[in-house]
């Protein structure tokens, strides 16, 4: 799966309680050669190891090692290296198995527990910038989801509409003395109130910033006929098709993406530069891990490639080298970006990637204090 499959609804599923074992194997990949042909490697390996901590584990029935070793074996026979991004996650259980491919590295791991790992899935899913994208007209309307990687066409909520095609009335015409415009008659405005309620489920099931492609009289009339499409945060007017491709689309919006970008940067600098003069600002991990902790984060900017091992000691982070591991030290945490990100949205605080160095005054990492 992807990034953009992690709606709340699922991620609400994956962290249930289920029968021990649920096994979490996480490890980072490589998108291009030579450096991916080590990750079919990395991953014999975790899974030999995954398959004798099943062994080793006194709590395991030999049903339930023999059904998750079946599931793990499915997963794997399944993964396509040729789609590889930056991390690779396998989730299973003795029922089921599934594959995401992050666009965020993760640590090697083999997890038992009796619910899955899900940090890595929620920070990448933070940190690839989630929006949609309507191309729309009096006679199409198409939805795609947008990350930092692309566009990709959806077929979800009734999408991809076309509105019915009526023959040509010639008495009609004669009637009215014309042909009518395309965005006056009826037909386009039934259609695009049609256009809005689905657009208004996709909202509700997956809220995101929302850009709107599409003639200016197409654009006018959603505005008009229905709610979902005026909390857009770009427009762009220009003429589609049902036939216009997902990277075709993403060149007519670079410009409205980067300026949205922008747009955000600023509006991030700005609170920051408040919280500064109110002394409601916390700067380095180690703060801003302990303000998540204590619930008094309400905004957390963290730069994209940022991360960091550390040892807790005494309730604080404390970095330490690439030769110190979870292995040798229970005490450490390899992914405590991730850990937190994963915190901080869990306690309804607004996580927010930045580009890299724009916090190296602060640690690569910030926070707008609630108290």
């Amino acid at each position: 799966m992807d990034t953009d499959a992690l709606t709340p609804g699922l991620l609400q599923e994956l962290r249930r309680n289920r029968p021990y074992p649920a096994l979490s194997l996480t490890m980072p990949t490589h998108r291009k050669a030579p450096d991916n042909a080590q990750d079919s490697v990395r991953l014999r390996n975790l899974v030999a190891e995954a398959a004798s901590r099943l062994e080793a584990d006194p709590r395991v029935t030999r049903e339930a090692r023999a059904a998750v070793k079946a599931q793990l074996d499915r997963a794997v026979e399944e993964v396509d290296q040729r789609r590889a991004l930056d991390s690779l996650v396998i989730l299973a259980d003795a029922d089921e198995y599934q594959i995401w491919q992050l666009p965020r590295t993760a640590p090697e791991r083999v997890v038992l527990s009796d619910s899955y790992l899900t940090r890595n899935l929620v920070s990448a899913k933070a940190g690839a910038r989630l929006f949609w994208v309507l191309s729309v007209s009096a006679e199409h309307a198409a939805l795609f989801s947008g990350t930092n990687d692309g566009l990709r066409a959806e077929a979800r909520d009734g999408f991809p509409l076309a509105a019915p095609h009526e023959e040509p009335n010639p008495q009609r015409e004669e009637r009215i003395g014309d042909t009518p415009s395309t965005y006056s008659s009826e037909d386009a405005r039934n259609f695009l109130r049609t256009v809005d309620e689905h657009l208004r489920a996709v909202m509700a099931a997956d809220p995101r910033p929302l850009f709107l492609v599409g003639l200016a009289p197409a654009l006018s009339l959603l505005d008009e006929v229905g709610e979902s499409a005026k909390p857009a945060v770009g427009r762009v007017a220009k003429g589609t098709t049902p036939g216009t491709t997902a990277p075709e689309l993403l060149k007519e919006l670079t410009p409205a993406l980067a300026s949205r970008r922008e747009q955000t940067a600023s509006e991030i600098r700005g609170r920051f530069d408040n919280a500064l003069s109110s002394r409601s600002f916390a700067g380095g991990l180690d703060e801003v891990w302990l303000a998540v902790r204590e619930g008094r984060a309400g905004l957390i900017a963290v730069e994209e490639h940022f991360e960091q091992t550390v040892r807790i000691t005494d309730g604080h982070l404390e970095p330490v080298g690439p030769d110190v591991t979870p292995a040798a030290d229970g005490q450490v945490r390899e992914d405590i970006v991730d850990e937190l990100v994963e915190a901080a949205l869990d306690n309804g605080c607004e996580v927010s990637f930045v580009a890299d160095d724009s916090l190296a005054g602060h640690g690569r990492i910030a926070a707008v204090l609630r108290f």
